[in-house]
C-alpha cells in the first residue's frame, strides 16, 4: 500500500508532542496510552505522522 505519509522517529514524535520527554513517552507505551508504533527489526520505533494526528484527535474528544 502506498502512502503519502512520513514515518516519524521517536525524537520527531517527541517534538510533535511539544517536547514530551523520551521517558514519559516510553512510560505512556508501558501503560498503553501511547499511539501504536511500528517496531523495526533493529528495535527502533517509527510512527506514521497521520496515525499520530488521529491519536491526538482521540485525546481531544476524550477531554
Amino acid at each position: 500500500m502506498m502512502r503519502n505519509d512520513q514515518l516519524l522517529t521517536v525524537p520527531e514524535i517527541l517534538e510533535q508532542l511539544g517536547g514530551v520527554s523520551r521517558r514519559t513517552f516510553y512510560r505512556w507505551r508501558e501503560l498503553g496510552h501511547a499511539p501504536n508504533c511500528i517496531k523495526l527489526p533493529n528495535g527502533e520505533l517509527r510512527l506514521w505522522r497521520s496515525e499520530l494526528m488521529v491519536w491526538l484527535e482521540t485525546l481531544r474528544e476524550a477531554a
